[in-house]
């Protein structure tokens, strides 16, 4: 029986409300909204160390709202049109309020 771990919903949602929780990676997704760009435009950008770059987009990219590709040495990043609807779907499914009997609290009754 194979014992590696299964990522349930909620670690999945977290991981794209994560991704927006940065200012740093907010800055991030206002570059990449002119378009694709390269990691050393993006360390140039951000006065950042690739390093630090790195993690950021590893964020990013687990989210699903931002993907890369592989050119040579580079990566190439690019905002998602399949991850950025899906977060937003997301936040309007977690924050719409439902028309279900509501539980009465325990202590007060109401």
């Amino acid at each position: 029986m194979e014992s590696a771990r299964v990522e349930t919903i909620y670690e999945q949602n977290a991981k794209v409300f994560k991704a927006f929780c940065d200012e740093k990676r907010l800055r991030i997704l206002e570059l990449l909204q002119g378009g694709e760009k390269c990691t050393c435009v993006l360390i140039e950008e951000m006065e950042m160390p690739q390093s630090s770059l790195s993690y950021h987009m590893k964020v990013l990219c687990e989210s699903g709202v931002v993907e890369g590709r592989q050119d040579g040495k580079w990566t190439h990043y690019h905002i998602s049109e399949k991850g950025s609807l899906w977060a937003m779907e997301l936040l309007k499914e977690l924050t719409a309020t439902t028309l279900t009997r509501e539980i009465a609290c325990a202590c007060c009754g109401k």
